[in-house]
């Protein structure tokens, strides 16, 4: 039996638009994993203020089909998504744990159900939430570059097709964003 080989990945994303396009294909990515085991599927989202995090949550948001105005849920801790995408209902949870001045809190609200789940958990500021949190499936790290932003993607991969298919995704994105025109 083969190992899962780690994924990473490490792009310039120059604007608003690249981010937006940048969750909306990590969603491309993660949709077919979705269900596919016990638990959700953990995505820790890292970086400092104004990084971009809600930015690439509303692009894999709105890619997964939600139509309306993707809320940062810093006030809320956690902003629910239900969705159909194609004949596979979803659910996309939205979490903020900067205000967190305690990992239990997450118990308190209902953590665990929220984790074990079949669904896709978005989680800003991860750090906030350590020994609660189940362990990340991929970790976004989003950090200001000149203008623009650099995110740095990491985690296992659960297979060779999907370590593959990622490089393709890889692929494509830096020739889509190699075209863009300078100040986009």
């Amino acid at each position: 039996m083969t190992q899962p080989q780690s994924l990473s990945l490490d792009i310039h994303l120059p604007d608003e638009a690249s981010t937006l396009m940048f969750g909306g294909a990590l969603y491309a990515l993660l949709r077919t994993r979705l269900g596919k085991s016990d638990h959700a599927l953990m995505v820790y989202l890292e970086g400092d203020l104004g990084a971009g995090k809600t930015c690439l949550s509303r692009g894999l948001i709105s890619l997964a089909g939600y139509e309306g105005v993707v809320k940062s849920p810093t006030f809320t801790i956690v902003e629910p998504y239900a969705l159909k995408d194609g004949q596979q209902e979803i659910t996309i949870y939205h979490f903020d744990l900067y205000r967190l001045s305690d990992p239990e809190e997450l118990l308190y609200m209902g953590g665990r159900d929220y984790f074990a789940s079949q669904a896709l958990c978005l989680v800003e500021w991860p750090e906030k939430g350590a020994g609660v949190l189940p362990a990340p499936d991929l970790t976004v790290t989003l950090q200001r570059d000149g203008e623009g932003r650099r995110a740095l993607v990491t985690g296992p991969v659960l297979d060779e097709q999907a370590h593959s298919e990622f490089l393709q995704l890889y692929a494509q994105l830096q020739q889509k964003f190699h075209n863009l025109p300078s100040g986009a």
